[in-house]
């Protein structure tokens, strides 16, 4: 009977657990093994684009690389891990449920938006968060622009400062412009809860942000918080009221909740708290990896962040770790060393930093750049070639 390393997830680190997995047993020359992914769709969702327009485009089709390298795609949505049982309970596409064991588990089943709980959000709120949010908010704006000019109709709310709000907000008017006309008058507004711009980055990255800001046009409220969103604007918890039409939120995401029966530490953001070897502590058996994951990237301190940079590489050092664990040969530590960010400033152009310090190496144009690759390129998979998938998946390849 066949071994099976069961993968939960399609996305950036369940989709490299697995090409990873694939390569090290094809090095090893174990036939035997069967890789298996679980997930609703055989597709990766590029969800780091997902502030662009065009969102139905931003996805990338994995089933040919399974096929490639015999990796097997099972659709359904897991429900349950029975690590008693080493089994994982899930909805198959038909809605009924079924039941499929494991030798070696990975959990990389990724995060969620965190759901701000604010009144009116529901009904009138917009995220980027999946692919069909994103989508929504697509559509929404289209349809805005097909009704008369008014101030509502020609603003944009952001809540949320950080990596995804500053994309979004800065990509928006001239996603905006495209939709109501060069000659319209368009706003945008981001309301951080942070006393300044891009509070989270280095002194030098937040200068090149307001310097962006300014130049778009984007007004910043800082220090503030919504109270509540209502079909025509949205009321800030000091009284502030702007007519919007579009509030979009994109502040925090959570771990998704998939393994809550484990007896396991989690940190705030609900990732389990892994080994070096991006095990469970005290399940052998189950590795967790991408946003799954709190994981030290080296022996500064430093943390795996919720990014798909980090979730390649875990989910690589995730899948060959799961082999090496199954066959008895010595498994590798993660480590990522390297940290780099490159934000996307919309018409303004992009900044490229180095370093957990954030280092600036380059601006406007050199940098978009740069984004474009990374983006457009280095985050998709990889063609489905045995020889060039399994050299990209090498743990220990450089990566960026």
């Amino acid at each position: 009977m066949k071994q099976r390393i069961l993968i939960i997830g399609s996305g950036f680190a369940g989709m490299w657990s697995a090409v990873s997995a694939a390569r090290l047993a094809h090095l090893q020359g174990n036939t035997s093994l069967e890789i298996a992914v679980l997930a609703p769709e055989p597709t990766l969702h590029v969800r780091p684009r997902f502030y662009e327009a065009n969102v139905d485009t931003l996805t990338a089709d994995l089933q040919p690389l399974f096929t490639e390298l015999n990796i097997r795609f099972i659709a359904g949505h897991a429900r349950c891990i029975d690590d008693s049982k080493k089994g994982v309970w899930y909805n198959a596409t038909d809605s009924e449920s079924a039941f499929i064991s494991y030798d070696k588990l990975i959990i990389a089943s990724g995060s969620r938006l965190c759901s701000p709980g604010i009144k009116g959000f529901a009904e009138h709120g917009f995220d980027i968060d999946q692919l069909g949010s994103a989508k929504r908010l697509e559509n929404h704006l289209k349809t805005l622009a097909k009704q008369p000019e008014s101030p509502a109709r020609n603003t944009v709310v952001v809540c949320g400062g950080g990596f995804t709000g500053i994309e979004l907000a800065t990509e928006l008017p001239s996603r905006l412009k495209a939709l109501f006309g060069k000659d319209s008058t368009t706003r945008v507004v981001v309301v951080e809860r942070g006393p300044v711009i891009g509070g989270r980055y280095s002194q030098a990255l937040r200068d090149v942000i307001s310097n962006a800001s300014d130049q778009l046009g984007i007004e910043w409220h800082l220090n503030a918080g919504v109270e509540m969103i209502d079909e025509s604007g949205v009321t800030l918890q000091d009284g502030t009221r702007i007519e919007t039409a579009t509030v979009v939120w994109t502040a925090g995401v959570k771990a998704s909740p998939l393994g809550e029966n484990l007896v396991a530490s989690r940190d705030v953001s609900g990732r389990f708290i892994v080994t070096q070897e991006l095990q469970i502590p005290g399940y052998s058996d189950i590795f967790a990896t991408g946003d799954m994951a709190h994981a030290k990237t080296d022996d500064d301190g430093n943390t795996a962040l919720m990014t798909c940079q980090h979730a390649i590489q875990l989910g690589k050092f995730a899948g060959h770790n799961a082999v090496a664990s199954l066959m008895g040969i010595e498994s590798l530590p993660y480590r990522q060393v390297n940290y780099v960010t490159c934000l996307d400033l919309g018409a303004w152009g992009a900044v490229y930093t180095e370093g957990w310090d954030q280092q600036v190496k380059l601006l406007r144009q050199e940098a978009k750049k740069l984004k474009t690759d990374i983006t457009g390129v280095l985050i998709y998979p990889p063609k489905a070639d045995r020889n060039v998938a399994f050299a990209a998946a090498d743990p220990l390849a450089k990566f960026v």
